[in-house]
């Protein structure tokens, strides 16, 4: 077979294929669009766990009716135009390839409005190729409803799994979108149901008592440090802040550790290893924490570039972060230990009580002093022979 160019069709497949892997990696990139145009709402509604429909809805700035057909375009995009800026990326999205990809395995239709449009315009497609465009009515921002996902596609459809996991997916990346970026107002619809409603207030104890619920958001402790480096100079690798849960709250598995580096979302087996061992000795074995940790990082230390979906990052400093965010953690959720506080309150309470009684009492085990020790005699002698002091 000679060598040639692959048809358009082909390579919207096959990049579809590297970064459209299930209905939540729709959802991800069409919110991360979202907060990247400025929204501070975001809307998104999914049927039968997004496979017969998602629909994201947002206030961000829009996109001009020019602009319009050039969206769902490979590799066009607004937020980076030289190869340099990819060295230090601020924003979620950056490929410039997700509308052409998910446009290519579904029917898609996108309606946009900007602030100085007297009215909205929309364009409907179906695997990648556009079929209409029309004027709509919405006040500004970008609605995008995707139907019909892998339509083209029947074996990869077939292996999805069952809409409550689809769906639940998609729970847990709005979940963790709305703990970081708390200023945002989220709202998730699935199959008629409101699950997700945050406030959008900018307090992220508001939003995790959404997310997380009330006995969480009460039990969490504030994380405020800086990770020190002193080679080639001295300065500060990252900033860690965000909450650490007390360990009386724990989950039988690690999906209660929300990461975050620079505001993105990412999954890091080495982070999320610092978080459990700052835990260490205070969980029971088996028992997983609950964090959510957010790492400042100089962007030239990170590379965002690492996988097509964005959810893993390569730190420049990774060793030194990692002993610092979880001395951080360490140091914050130990010196508010439950055990500590029981022990010492027991303590407390132990040395207004009088002396004697018969009960243990593990206050005085703990805090009594040590009495005086009587000097050892010089010698023991058993039978006219010496024997030395044996301590």
């Amino acid at each position: 077979m000679p060598i040639q160019l692959l048809s358009p069709d082909v390579i919207g497949k096959i990049a579809a294929g590297e970064v459209v892997e299930r209905p939540v990696s729709v959802v991800k990139e069409l919110v991360e669009n979202a907060l990247d145009a400025g929204s501070r709402s975001v809307s998104v509604e999914i049927v039968a766990g997004g496979c017969d429909l998602i629909r994201v809805a947002d206030d961000g700035c829009g996109i001009t009716r020019e602009e319009l057909p050039l969206a769902v375009e490979r590799h066009a995009t607004s937020k980076l135009l030289a190869a340099e800026e990819l060295n230090s990326v601020s924003t979620l999205g950056f490929r410039g390839e997700a509308l052409a990809s998910i446009a290519a395995v579904s029917e898609m239709t996108l309606v946009s409005a900007t602030s100085s449009a007297s009215h909205a315009h929309g364009m409907h497609l179906v695997a990648g190729k556009l079929l209409q465009t029309t004027a709509a009515t919405r006040t500004r921002g970008t609605t995008i409803t995707v139907e019909k996902l892998f339509f083209n596609l029947p074996a990869r459809r077939k292996y999805l799994r069952s809409a409550a996991a689809e769906a639940a997916h998609v729970a847990q990346l709005l979940s963790h979108l709305a703990i970081a970026y708390p200023e945002v107002a989220f709202d998730l619809v699935i199959d008629g149901r409101r699950s997700l409603n945050t406030p959008g207030t900018g307090d992220p104890l508001d939003a995790a008592l959404k997310v997380l619920g009330k006995d969480v958001a009460l039990a969490l402790l504030p994380l405020d440090g800086t990770v020190e480096t002193d080679r080639p100079v001295r300065g500060v690798a990252a900033r860690v802040s965000g909450f650490a849960a007390a360990p009386r709250i724990s989950r039988s598995t690690r999906s209660g550790i929300w990461l975050t580096v620079n505001r993105r979302p990412v999954r890091s087996r080495a982070l999320s290893y610092a978080v459990e061992e700052a835990y260490a000795t205070l969980l029971m074995v088996g028992r997983h924490p609950v964090a959510v940790v957010d790492l400042q990082v100089p962007p030239a230390e990170v590379d965002v570039n690492v996988h097509p979906t964005k959810v893993e990052v390569r730190l420049l400093r990774e060793r030194l972060i990692y002993g610092g965010l979880r001395d951080v953690v360490r140091s914050v959720v130990a010196a508010d230990s439950s055990w500590g506080k029981e022990v010492g309150g027991l303590a407390r309470a132990d040395n207004r009580q009088e002396d004697g009684g018969e009960g243990f009492r593990m206050g005085r085990l703990v805090e009594a002093p040590l009495a005086p020790a009587s000097p050892p005699p010089e010698e023991f002698t058993t039978s006219g022979r010496r024997i030395p002091i044996l301590r």
